[in-house]
Formats: structure tokens, sequence, C-alpha cells
């Protein structure tokens, strides 16, 4: 069955094929742009978008999962009905709109650091390479912390083995996840493959296992007006974040560009349109199915005793294999999205070094300063995991505004206000995308004080 393109798509549509040579990946006018769209089609669906969109996927399913339920659940069942319903669009659309600002830069090999410098001159590119290094960079700390915690739980709990020295089990996990993004981007999209394809299958799992368990009482009653807008304010940016794929974005961009030219933007639509249903179907099915399980009461519960939701599940009601599943579901989780906020770190640190140490360029070589972040990442990730600091719950808090303005708000400025992107105004999508973020940069900061 086939449909008419969208006018957004058509805008977007360009040709599919590899270039073959430098010259073919020259960025074409928009007056070349404009007279081929009208026959140009869509690069055929191959394993290099489904590694992709599986990479995106792994990156939005991280630790935060875990607690997703119980955080979005509290909020009562009618609010998450309509959170349900609008999380497809703010997470497509967000993410789509960052993508085409790397996709539409005048250099094929440039990253979100170097576009936004290109859109936005020098000072605001600096400002914002820092904000965007400071706001994922301490989520990969989290994860540092989360894996050696999650697996010493393991090793102790149902394994029935002494706990490792803190400093050695550590240092082993995060030498090993980032020995697979020091490899390269190719076997990390393989390894995310083989963590993430279990991960959904578990998800499934636990989805259907809950099924029996299932009860509406308590949740029958329509709130007020006012609980019921507040509570959907609020649960807003925690779906925002547990659907969050921005910091493996910009590389993404950037691999579709070198891989199909001129076809990358309506590419990069496609992936990220099945990425985003992916979450839906499963990251929601599992909320809906540990809510409608737990209840009012249980969630609660959970939330008071400050567990996991699988953990909570697994004491609750007995079920043996949801004890083995939940360290399961958390360890493939933190990896596969410990994989993608890398990427966005280390992008950030990268940009740093060269925009205010080396900006001639002339001191430092791309490999050199590649080996320095590497260190850093892996230094300061093992230290997290050896101190297991609390605090650093309150700095991923403090950083998700940022990561919302970066998401939501950005790309529709530039889109506003640079030429190269000007083909993409008046949409209705546009103006969706900024109240979306608006509002979840208001329910962050609301959240935070309240």
């Amino acid at each position: 069955m086939t449909s008419r393109p969208s006018p957004e798509s058509a805008a977007e549509a360009t040709p599919g094929s590899v270039p073959e040579s430098p010259a073919d990946q020259a960025p074409e006018s928009p007056a070349d742009q404009a007279s081929t769209t009208a026959t140009a089609t869509t690069p055929r669906w191959n394993r290099f978008d489904a590694s992709w969109t599986i990479g995106l996927f792994g990156t939005a399913v991280g630790a935060g999962i875990l607690f997703l339920p119980i955080n979005a659940g509290l909020g009562g069942l009618w609010p998450l009905l309509i959170a349900t319903v609008l999380i497809w669009p703010m997470t497509y659309f967000s993410h789509r709109a960052l993508s085409r600002m790397v996709c539409a830069s005048s250099n094929p090999k440039q990253d979100i650091t170097g576009v936004v410098r290109e859109y936005f001159g020098e000072t605001a590119g600096r400002v914002v390479t820092v904000l965007y290094f400071l706001a994922i960079y301490p989520i990969v700390l989290i994860y540092g912390v989360g894996i050696t915690n999650t697996v010493e739980s393991l090793m102790v709990n149902q394994l029935g083995l002494d706990p490792w020295p803190r400093w050695l089990l550590s240092g082993v996990l995060v030498l090993a996840m980032s020995a697979v993004m020091v490899a390269g981007k190719k076997v990390m999209l393989v390894v995310t493959q083989w963590l993430v394809y279990p991960l959904i299958a578990v998800l499934f799992a636990v989805t259907l296992l809950l099924i029996p368990q299932w009860s509406f009482d308590g949740f029958g009653a329509l709130p007020a007006p006012g609980d019921f807008a507040m509570s959907l304010w609020l649960m807003i940016p925690v779906l925002v974040f547990a659907f969050n794929h921005s910091p493996a974005i910009s590389q993404f961009s950037v691999s579709l560009r070198e891989r199909y030219g001129a076809g990358s933007m309506q590419k990069a639509s496609s992936v990220l349109r099945i990425t985003a249903v992916l979450l839906v179907v499963f990251t929601m099915g599992f909320v809906w199915s540990c809510v409608l399980a737990l209840g009012p009461e249980g969630l609660q519960e959970a939330k008071d005793a400050n567990l996991p939701v699988l953990s909570h599940l697994a004491n609750v009601m007995g079920l043996p294999l949801i004890a083995w599943l939940g360290p399961a579901v958390a360890i493939t989780a933190i990896a596969s999205s410990f994989f993608g906020h890398w990427l966005g770190a280390a992008e950030g640190a990268t940009a740093i070094v060269r925009t205010m140490v080396d900006p001639r360029q002339k001191r430092l070589s791309d490999r050199g300063i590649t080996i320095g972040v590497s260190v850093f990442l892996i230094a300061t990730t093992w230290l997290a995991g050896v101190l297991n600091p609390s605090i650093l719950a309150l700095i991923e808090s403090l950083a998700g505004p940022v990561i919302a303005a970066v998401l939501y708000l950005m790309p529709m400025y530039a889109i506003h206000k640079v030429p190269a992107l000007a083909r993409f105004r008046g949409k209705a999508s546009n103006v969706f995308v900024v109240i979306a973020g608006v509002v979840a940069v208001g329910g962050i900061l609301i959240s935070l004080f309240r």
C-alpha cells in the first residue's frame, strides 16, 4: 500500500545514492536541492539503517526505564493516557529537527558542535558546546555508578557470591563498556544490537507476564482539572528523558551524511520515525503493564522504598523470574544507553579542546585529542563508580533543562533563523515542538523547586 508524501517529507526528499567521490559529497545549492526534490526517492532500508535504529533505541532505553513506571504512573491513569498519545510526536519531531540541523550543514562531516558555530557564530557555538557537554557528561558518570551497583547486587543477591572490591568491579565494567566505544562506531553498533534485541525481548516478556496481575482499581476517578493538568505537566519531562536519544543524534546524522550524501535528511526521518515507534510500543507497553499490575498503592510503596520497579515486583509478587529479569534489564539498558551518551560526551569534550585549548589546531592532533578525551571519560567514570556519590542524581536533574532546550528549542530557533533550514519554516510540527519544549523545561523546573 502506498501513500502520498506529506509536504514535510516532500520538502526533505533528496537523491538516495551513495556518493562515490568527495566531489559527489559537495553540498547542493538551494536551487539544486529544489530541482531534485520532485524525482527523489528514499534509499532502500538496509542493515546500516537497522543498526542505527537499534543504537538510538538503546540510547533512549537507559537505566531510567527501571523507575519510569513509578514516576509516570503516580500521576494517575488519565494523565498517563494523554502523555502516551503525545510522546510519539514529541519524540519524533524533536529528534528529527535536531538531525536536520546537522544534515543541512555545508560541511558533511561536521557534528552538532561545529554546526552550532556555523549557524550562530563562534561565541554562541562555544557556549552551546559547553552546555551540551555538561548536560550529557554527568549521565555518563551516573551509568558508571549504576552498572557497578547493579552487578554488585546481582553477585550478592542472585548468585550468592562475595562482592569484589568496588575499585576492581567498577574498573572492569567501565573498561569493558569503554573498550566498545574506543573500538569505533561499527563495533559499537554491533554490540548494541547484541544488547538491545534481548532487552526488547525481556521488556516484552515482562509486559505479557504481568497481564494476569492487571487491575484498574483506584484508577477510575477522573481527577480535578487542576490536578489533572499538574500531573500531566510533571509527567511530560519524565517521559521526555526516558525517550531522549539526542546524545547520539549528531554522530548518527554525520554517519548518514557520509553514507547517503544529499539523501541523508530523508533517510534520517525514516530511521527516527521507526525508532520512535519502537520506543512507544515497547517502553510504554512496559510502563502500562507495570502500572496496572502494581496499582496506585504499589507504585507509592516502590517509590518510598527507592527500588526499581522490577525489584519491587519481585518482592511483592513472589515471581522468581522477575528477580532474574530485573538485573538483566538493568545491565543491558545501562550498557546500551552508556554507548550513546559516550558519543555525545566525547563529541562535546573534543569540541571544547579544539575551540578553547587549541583553536588554531596546530598543537594537538586529532588522534591525540581522541585519546585524551577517552582517557578522561574512562578515568572519571571509573572514579564515580568507586565513590558512588548520591549527588549525581541532582546533577542529572539540573542537566535536564539544558537537554530539553537543546533538543526542543534550539532546532526550532535554527529553523527560524538559518537560511539552510528555511524550507522547514511554517510547519505545524514546529509549533508543537516549541510548546512541548516549553512544557518540558517548565515541568523540570517546577519538579526541582517543589
